[in-house]
């Protein structure tokens, strides 16, 4: 493993010399515009292995992405290499179905420490609640970026990570606003502790989500791609292209249902992947 060749998968050619925020951050975001959020594997028939070179051989070399697992992972090894204080956290997310949080540790998070002051770095949320950069970790500040205003409250050595959401508009429908969420709702993403985990302690949960019928990740077949102005996102047959805060306070959802042809041409085209095995979205 080389830490230029990763650089080189996610189009990093700026200066590393110093582990500091400025760095973290253009990194991270070069991370997560290149490196796709994804489950494909499960859809395909390729077993997910959850050790360091399996994930930067798919991610590096494969020009693959990952789910929280893999590319939260590949992300620790790296600020490791360049020097930065990092450990794993894991976290519970939040079923919006079931409107409780997971019983179970099912996410994985990174916690970087700069100066004193640690931040949250998660590169494996994917969709409209990723984060685009390092996110201080303090209680009830609101902390704006581009994608909205995230937050975490702590509650009794308990974190809770939200985001607020902002509305829709989505140019096809006669009735622009109808089923999007009022200004200022909050969604729920999930709660984390600070105590420190090995990659070793999320093996169960990732031969788990593989053969368990019932979670999400089985049920769809999902790719999530940030860009520079919002993200893609391919669940199943639909492709959906985001544009943040394209009017004020308002994101525009570009929804298109595609072909089985036209999705293989979109995970080539908009994500840049493409599959030795036949996918079934």
């Amino acid at each position: 493993m080389n830490i230029q060749e990763y650089f080189a998968r996610i189009s990093y050619n700026e200066s590393h010399k110093d582990a500091d925020l400025q760095t973290l951050t253009v990194i991270f975001q070069h991370h997560i515009q290149a490196i796709p959020f994804e489950n494909l594997s499960m859809h395909c028939g390729e077993t997910i292995e959850l050790d360091l070179q399996s994930t930067y051989n798919k991610i590096v070399r494969k020009k693959r992405g990952g789910w929280c697992l893999e590319s939260n992972h590949l992300l620790f090894w790296a600020l490791q290499e360049l020097g930065y204080d990092v450990c794993i956290l894991g976290g519970n997310s939040y079923d919006p179905a079931e409107k409780e949080y997971t019983a179970v540790i099912n996410h994985i998070l990174l916690k970087v420490v700069i100066e004193g002051n640690s931040y949250i770095v998660d590169a494996g949320f994917g969709g409209a609640y990723q984060a685009w950069q390092p996110l201080m970790l303090i209680s009830g500040k609101d902390q704006a970026q581009i994608p909205g205003i995230f937050r975490f409250l702590e509650d009794n050595g308990t974190w809770y990570f939200e985001k607020v959401k902002r509305k829709h508009y989505i140019p096809e429908q006669s009735v622009p606003f109808t089923d999007t969420p009022e200004l200022g709702s909050i969604r729920k993403i999930y709660t984390f502790t600070l105590e420190p985990r090995h990659i070793n302690d999320f093996q169960e949960l990732n031969t788990y989500l593989q053969v368990s019928p019932d979670n999400i990740l089985q049920k769809k077949s999902i790719c999530t791609l940030q860009t520079p102005e919002g993200l893609y996102a391919l669940v199943g047959w639909t492709f959906t292209e985001v544009k943040y805060n394209y009017m004020e306070d308002v994101d525009l959802l570009q929804i298109t249902t595609l072909t089985d042809e036209e999705v293989e041409k979109t995970l080539k085209d908009k994500f840049n992947i493409e599959l030795k095995n036949k996918l079934i979205p």
